[in-house]
């Protein structure tokens, strides 16, 4: 910025006048200069003062960000300088989120034109995705808006978790992208992804007035063995024998039900339910592809147990679905339950990504369930979710994803890949380090199937593997067999992202634990201090202890 401020307003008079003339000239000048200085000098200092003011709101807000510039640069779209001096950062971050909700109903608009245009059915999937996913965003934009108003420890989280899910549901929107479609579409998605990055930033930077470090990777407190945010009443249902929970509606194949598949029943349950509506299913095997939507809040899909009451598909990638359409089961609705269920994905190792269970959703609690595919098995993709006693088998990354989520007393199973593949258990999918997202796998056993074991010495399996470049993953107090290779962890691809990821192991056992032998990444941890493993329990990842104790499944709340 130039600086006037030693610049004369009027070049002085040149011609000689008489005293008398001169005098009067300089009085009426200085009756005239003397208000034009003032008022430049105030005006100046008002906009230089506005400009600092602005200009340190903002680098106060995209202090976290991955890119400070354009952060800053995004904030200074919202308002001229004098108009952000009088915000605070709250202001400005609801006001930053409203212009996002714009930026994506523009997306989505664009995202329509071009699906109608395209005759791909690969591409057209890939834009139908991206059309859910948006929608979804917005939604999750506009909550948050609402949530830090509130200005509480409590909304400041919810936020937190939602918006680390819209950036997450940006970048699996583009990935999912191929073709003219994706060569359309990048422009704006790339800029959604960059102003969800800055949002999540200032989020970090502007906690509630407990000052929460709200980025953190917090364990989920548990009472019971059940985050706190499980009411009483859903902790009786989550606690009852497979088979003795009182339903609205019953599932039958035989007829002797409200309906005979489970896409009726989730049609039946109220939009935006407040209460809980339980849908128990009757055992059998159901073959259909369930979507428990954004608007089928508070469903609980229930059966007899997790060997008898199955809900089977085989949708994969190799057959022309997406990986995120893929999924037999899929939950986006806020506060899912499924129990005493067994969900698969049958396609088989050979038709490479087939997902069994999608979640989506929001203080979600899978409980005594089996879950069970090849590669891609479990995608827990985004917000807050728990695992209790429940048994998930698959080879390649077979749980993957971005959620904030913690499996306890659980078996993760490796089974037998196809020729030349190798097992990881985890891929997490964090993309930026302001996500407070991450897995954690705690008590529970990390084991071989029946046909992995005669051969477990000639096949690789690890613990996981960096699929973005903020991976984070800890496993705490687990039992791990054998079967996993020393080195403890793969690569993605060479040294990527080995320097900004986060795994650790803390307090395992069994002949698989030992840590003499793992990789020496900068990113590896052997967590030694209790406190530093108590991040990544029920009560501080997934703010479990709020909303588990509700549902009444058993959980642990620290260590």
């Amino acid at each position: 910025m130039a600086n006037f401020a030693n610049q004369p307003l009027l070049d002085s008079p040149k011609r000689k006048l008489s005293f008398c003339k001169s005098l009067s000239l300089v009085l009426s000048l200085v009756a005239i200069i003397t208000p034009i200085t003032i008022l430049t000098t105030k005006l100046f200092n008002e906009t230089s003062s506005s400009s600092s003011n602005s200009l340190s709101l903002s680098a106060t807000l995209c202090h976290p960000a991955l890119n400070q510039p354009l952060c800053s640069a995004m904030v200074s779209e919202l308002a001229p300088p004098e108009i952000l001096m009088k915000m605070n950062g709250p202001d400005v971050l609801q006001a930053f989120l409203k212009k996002s909700a714009s930026g994506i109903r523009k997306s989505m608009e664009t995202a329509s034109d071009v699906r109608r245009r395209i005759n791909d059915p690969r591409e057209q999937a890939g834009l139908a995705d991206c059309l859910e996913l948006m929608e979804l965003s917005i939604d999750r934009v506009m909550e948050s808006v609402v949530a830090i108003e509130k200005r509480t420890s409590g909304s400041h989280s919810d936020a937190h978790s939602w918006l680390s899910g819209v950036l997450t549901n940006h970048v699996t929107c583009l990935d999912g992208l191929t073709g003219s479609a994706r060569s359309i579409m990048e422009p704006e998605l790339e800029d959604m992804v960059a102003r969800a990055r800055a949002f999540l930033a200032m989020v970090v930077a502007v906690p509630p007035p407990e000052n929460e470090a709200s980025n953190k990777f917090e364990p989920l407190h548990l009472i019971k063995e059940f985050p706190r945010w499980v009411t009483a009443k859903d902790r009786k249902l989550l606690e009852a024998v497979a088979g003795t929970v009182n339903a609205n509606v019953v599932v039958a194949q035989d007829g002797s039900g409200n309906y005979k598949t489970v896409n009726e029943a989730v049609a039946s349950a109220p939009n935006n339910g407040n209460t809980r509506y339980v849908i128990y299913v009757k055992k059998g095997t159901y073959k259909e592809n369930v979507v428990i939507g954004s608007t089928k809040t508070n469903v609980m899909l229930t059966g007899d147990g997790m060997g008898l009451t199955i809900i089977t598909g085989s949708l994969n990638v190799v057959d022309g679905s997406t990986t995120f359409n893929s999924a037999t089961v899929a939950a986006v609705g806020t506060g899912f339950i499924a129990q005493d269920i067994c969900i698969q994905n049958t396609a088989g190792a050979v038709k490479q990504q087939a997902v069994a269970l999608r979640i989506g959703a929001d203080q979600s609690v899978i409980n005594r369930c089996r879950i069970d595919a090849y590669q891609d098995t479990l995608y827990a993709h985004t917000n807050r979710q728990f695992y209790r006693d429940s048994y998930i088998t698959g080879t390649v990354d077979f749980i993957f994803g971005n959620a904030a989520v913690v499996f306890q007393n659980c078996k993760l199973v490796a089974r037998l890949p196809m020729s030349g593949q190798f097992n990881a258990v985890t891929a997490q999918g964090r993309v930026d380090p302001n996500q407070n997202t991450g897995t954690s796998i705690q008590s529970c056993n990390v084991i071989a199937s029946s046909d992995l074991e005669p051969v477990k010495a000639t096949i690789k399996s690890y613990l996981g593997r960096p699929w973005m470049n903020y991976s984070r993953t800890v496993f705490m107090e687990s039992y791990i067999e054998d079967h996993i290779d020393p080195t403890g962890w793969s690569i993605w691809s060479g040294s990527l992202y080995l320097n900004t990821l986060y795994y650790g192991e803390y307090m395992n056992n069994g002949p698989g634990a030992g840590t003499a032998k793992r990789v020496t990444w900068p990113g590896y941890h052997v967590i030694t201090d209790p406190m530093v493993a108590a991040k990544f329990t029920v009560a501080q990842l997934i703010q479990g202890g709020v909303w588990l104790k509700s549902t009444g499944v058993a959980y642990t709340e620290g260590l």
